[in-house]
């Protein structure tokens, strides 16, 4: 089944090369674009696409609030952020938006096509410079009371093994390790993550690792630090 793709950028040219570039994938389909946020939140309503390519710089509504709206409806469709800039308050605010992944536009292609696979599927994906940031946050102890979404911070619903997921989630690991380190199948590891972000209110794993950090049960590595 093909991918649904609502391409978002206030550059008509730039929009149309990577609406072009995602179109000529056999598993993808451009099924709108946008040139603004206000743009972007109501052809998102229309068109209910699989995942939105947002643009964080637009006129009027910018990429943030317009990903604020589309995370927050019913049945939300997931959002991609790719921005030219590479700042600290774009990762932030994107990811307390509701955002599953942010990139740069100079990404290489597969790993933009790669990225709006991995969110489709309910995964979450950061630029390499993005997660470093997002760590060394954390390990300057700024990080401290960064929302990882609007759903209960309470783990008193989590069993003791939901906990401990929750736990390598947050330290990198992906669904074939945790199933390695606990020696069950990658299909009950895939349960007990749903399970955790469905008693958390949170979206992906990226919103899991946040909160993880900001309760403690993970310490991230401060940049250049022993891994």
């Amino acid at each position: 089944m093909s991918l649904s793709v609502l391409v978002v950028d206030d550059q008509a040219v730039v929009r149309a090369a990577f609406a072009a570039v995602i179109d000529a994938e056999e598993d993808m389909t451009v099924v709108g674009e946008a040139g603004d946020g206000a743009a972007a939140v109501r052809l998102a309503e229309e068109l209910r696409p699989d995942v939105v390519v947002m643009d964080v710089r637009m006129p009027g509504m910018d990429g943030i609030a317009a990903t604020r709206i589309i995370t927050g409806r019913e049945d939300a469709c997931r959002v991609l952020v790719l921005t030219t800039f590479d700042l600290d308050a774009y990762v932030f605010d994107a990811l307390r938006a509701g955002a599953s992944g942010f990139l740069l536009k100079d990404v290489h292609t597969s790993e933009l096509l790669g990225g709006i696979r991995v969110v489709a599927s309910g995964e979450s994906v950061l630029a390499p410079s993005a997660t470093r940031r997002l760590i060394g946050h954390y390990a300057s102890g700024a990080g401290n009371g960064f929302p990882a979404g609007s759903g209960s911070h309470g783990l008193d619903g989590l069993t003791g093994r939901e906990r401990s997921v929750l736990t390598m989630v947050a330290s990198g690991l992906n669904n074939a390790e945790i199933a390695e380190e606990f020696g069950i199948a990658i299909g009950t590891v895939k349960s007990h993550v749903n399970a955790v972000l469905r008693k958390l209110g949170l979206r992906d794993r990226v919103q899991a690792t946040i909160l993880a950090y900001d309760l403690g049960l993970a310490r991230p590595n401060p940049p250049g630090g022993p891994s």
